[in-house]
């Protein structure tokens, strides 16, 4: 329907242009709120009632009397009402809507795709110290970066996934000493171990059994590798900087098993550390002093991001000598810039929020020509997990929370991605395990799943050749089910691009969710597998392009399309 559907936008222009020179740029169609009336509308007459100063429903007449003529319209529409003040309802012919089954059928996974358009984006997403195991907030960030991912790439962009980590400072100290205690035979809970009472740092020290691990394995003198470092270890007790290089490369591992696991991939992966060792933090530090957007006070070099919308000075370098933190934030988001990428989208906790306006009025005050409003931010917020009908917090090997692992351990990997991404990211979510594991139509992810296998399942009974079912006629797809999904079909495309311009993967899941209903419906209305070779034929076309849509946009999610369930 995709070609009607730009057949009919032409033909709205071309009437829209003589009444307002233009306004036949602007057109666009809607989807009607209430289907009964009817399929596309526009909203153009009403728009253009004030500046031309006319009444609305009257200009709505006139351009109704302009479409009529029109080629496109006398082949592909059957009704054109004028409602309220001026909406105009365009129903469209059954011939129209079948249109898409045999667009779906010939492009196939490329259904919904747009051509590559050149332009580079990176998308930074999961970000976690290598300090512990992957926790639920990390897999709804891992869950979300992909996905997002998967949609600008369906736009035509060239999508680089980013993970980035803090390899140095006190965190990984901290993580060191936790595990040198644990090699010298300590536990948390024994008089060396540091508490709240005489160690300001002891909230950070890390008590999961999974230290325990990482000490074993360091006296045993093994080496771990991950993606992006390999280690041995010495086995000496007293080698703490050893110690602090094989526990990062291990819980990079197990970041990257706990990832796998997941079937999130990056395309690389920056260290923090590297800032410094380059000199880009001092650089970048260099170019603000010398754009004349910083000023001492205090013993402080403080950054004039007021000039850049923040709602205070921020200060750069403390007293000590030692840079905030969101300094080498900026230097990170110059490289990011220099690297070549237009756009860039930081997936990231809802405590980031403070650091958003800092980086940008950092980067506009740098001067290199970046654009305001660089980088976008998806912010999100944590997952509360219920099993059983009560709230989970613990997990033994992590210490104090459940992992992505343990998530994915109870359900499976499809469920986790479905589940997290099927919210809003800034909305709080409660992830239900047991709904998660239902063999029902309550669990979102089943229903779906379960109605490409149940179109999988007619097909595999017809036993003929799909590939031909792409140039059958399909005049008997004609009843008020079958157009009904054919419509939602031809929405799929429109719904990816909005998706991608909003950041909004949980669309994809709504949409996937309206189609597996969608699909139910027909079913259960028309049987497929008649006596009548053209009819049977016709409805086999239109189950088959809506399995393949379906493949489509759980691909976009991250999550597998079974054949049988």
């Amino acid at each position: 329907m995709l070609t009607v559907k730009t057949e009919l936008l032409e033909a709205l222009r071309a009437a829209l242009e003589p009444m307002a020179p233009g306004a036949g740029g602007k057109a666009t169609f809607e989807s009607p709120k209430v289907a009964s009336h009817g399929d596309l509308a526009t909203t153009a007459a009403m728009q253009l009632a004030k500046p031309l100063k006319q009444n609305p429903r009257q200009l709505a007449e006139t351009l109704r009397t302009s479409l009529w003529v029109s080629p496109a319209f006398q082949r592909w529409v059957d009704a054109v009402d004028i409602a309220g003040p001026g909406f105009i309802n365009i129903k469209l012919k059954p011939a129209a809507k079948q249109q898409v089954v045999g667009e779906v059928l010939a492009q196939k996974a490329y259904y919904g795709k747009q051509a590559a358009q050149g332009q580079r984006m990176l998308v930074e997403f999961v970000s976690a110290n290598p300090t512990g195991p992957l926790h639920v907030g990390h897999g709804r960030q891992a869950a979300l970066g992909d996905a997002i991912c998967n949609l600008f790439a369906t736009q035509g962009w060239d999508v680089y996934r980013e993970f980035y980590y803090n390899d140095a400072g006190v965190q990984i100290g901290t993580l060191a000493i936790s595990t040198q205690l644990r090699a010298q035979g300590f536990k948390p809970g024994d008089a060396c171990w540091p508490t709240d009472a005489d160690n300001p740092l002891s909230k950070n020290f890390y008590n999961g059994d999974y230290i325990a691990d990482i000490a074993a394995d360091f006296l045993a003198k093994k080496t771990v590798r991950s993606d992006d470092r390999a280690f041995t270890a010495s086995g000496e007790v007293a080698d703490l900087d050893g110690m602090r290089q094989f526990s990062v490369a291990y819980l990079r591992h197990e970041q990257d098993q706990d990832l796998q696991a997941f079937g999130v991939k990056f395309d690389n992966y920056y260290l923090e550390s590297s800032l410094y060792t380059s000199g880009r933090v001092d650089a970048v530090v260099a170019k603000l002093q010398q754009a004349g957007k910083t000023y001492e006070q205090d013993g402080a070099l403080w950054l004039k991001s007021t000039n850049y919308g923040d709602d205070k000075d921020r200060v750069m370098r403390k007293g000590d000598g030692s840079y905030t933190y969101f300094v080498p934030d900026v230097a990170y988001h110059v490289t990011k810039w220099e690297r070549g990428f237009s756009k860039v989208i930081n997936i990231q906790g809802t405590d980031h929020h403070g650091t958003i306006a800092r980086v940008r009025a950092g980067l506009q005050a740098a001067n290199l020509g970046i654009p305001e409003g660089f980088p976008d931010y998806v912010l999100h917020t944590m997952v509360r997990v219920v099993r059983g009908g009560e709230e989970v917090k613990i997990s033994k090997r992590a210490g104090s929370y459940v992992t992505l692992r343990d998530l994915i351990e109870w359900t499976s990997k499809d469920a986790v991605r479905f589940f997290l991404l099927s919210r809003k990211p800034d909305t709080e979510y409660t992830f239900d395990v047991d709904l998660a594991v239902a063999k029902n139509n309550d669990n979102p992810v089943y229903y779906v799943q379960y109605a490409h296998a149940r179109v999988r399942s007619v097909l595999a009974a017809w036993g003929g050749d799909a590939g031909t079912l792409a140039s059958v006629d399909l005049s008997a797809l004609d009843s008020p089910q079958a157009q009904a999904l054919m419509l939602l079909l031809a929405k799929y495309p429109d719904m990816l691009s909005a998706a991608a311009e909003s950041f909004a993967p949980h669309d994809v899941t709504f949409y996937l969710r309206e189609l597996a209903a969608c699909y139910h419906s027909y079913y259960d209305a028309e049987r497929v597998l008649v006596d009548d070779e053209a009819v049977k034929r016709a409805r086999l076309a239109l189950i088959a392009a809506t399995a393949q849509v379906l493949h489509n946009g759980l691909a976009v999610l991250g999550v597998s399309a079974p054949q049988k369930m």
